[in-house]
């Protein structure tokens, strides 16, 4: 597999940059229409919000989000931004094809905020997201599929967490072979890069409730 994340350090912030080259989300899906089921809506056409609830399913093209709650807001151009919530046990799950693979970009968090118009993905509390084979988790992530990167803090909304908190971004990035299958030559100790600490801790990802 070749998309890969890329660790860089953040002035101020116990937080790491992710960078997916491969990992983009799906072009086409921007320009088609967005379709949700709920077991009830409410609609305000003065202030263009709609409130959909109960078993929500959003999905534009291959973009799908699921939670017990989303807010749609549209703005003058048309352009639409959803606020998913969810439950205490059932956090709201967002996943998304990956231009030209066959897999999929998945997160989920206690809020997923989705903008249209910037094409950014925001992922708020016990946050967690999946490209490929690897893995994110913190307390706030912000995905933006125009540049491709992933931006990921310890601390709320962006934030470093406070000091002594156990709160830390944990990774799991697998070994990227240029040739599936095929067996890597041992590389020499001093460029062989060092294990990330505490990925080992990681929790099993939640699983997707089918629908």
């Amino acid at each position: 597999m070749k998309t890969f994340f890329r660790l860089a350090a953040i002035a101020g912030i116990a937080g790491v940059m992710l960078a997916a080259t491969a990992a983009r989300a799906e072009k086409a899906d921007r320009d088609k229409p967005v379709n949700i089921e709920a077991d009830r809506v409410s609609v305000d056409d003065v202030k263009k919000v709609q409130v959909f609830e109960g078993n929500v399913q959003l999905v534009k093209g291959t973009l799908i989000i699921r939670a017990e709650r989303i807010v749609v807001t549209q703005d003058d151009d048309g352009y639409q931004r959803g606020v998913a919530t969810g439950t205490a046990s059932v956090p709201p799950r967002f996943k998304q094809k990956r231009e030209g693979q066959d897999d999929y970009i998945e997160g989920e968090g206690e809020r997923i905020e989705h903008d249209a118009k910037a094409e950014k993905t925001e992922f708020f509390n016990r946050a967690w997201v999946k490209s490929g084979l690897d893995e994110v988790r913190g307390q706030f992530i912000s995905y933006d599929a125009r540049t491709e990167n992933y931006f990921v803090t310890s601390g709320p909304n962006g934030t470093r967490a406070k000091a002594g908190s156990n709160e830390r971004v944990r990774a799991v990035i697998q070994p990227k072979n240029k040739d599936a299958g095929a067996v890597a030559p041992a590389r020499p100790a001093a460029t062989t890069a060092p294990a990330l600490k505490g990925a080992q801790t990681l929790a099993t990802p939640r699983q997707e409730t089918a629908q």
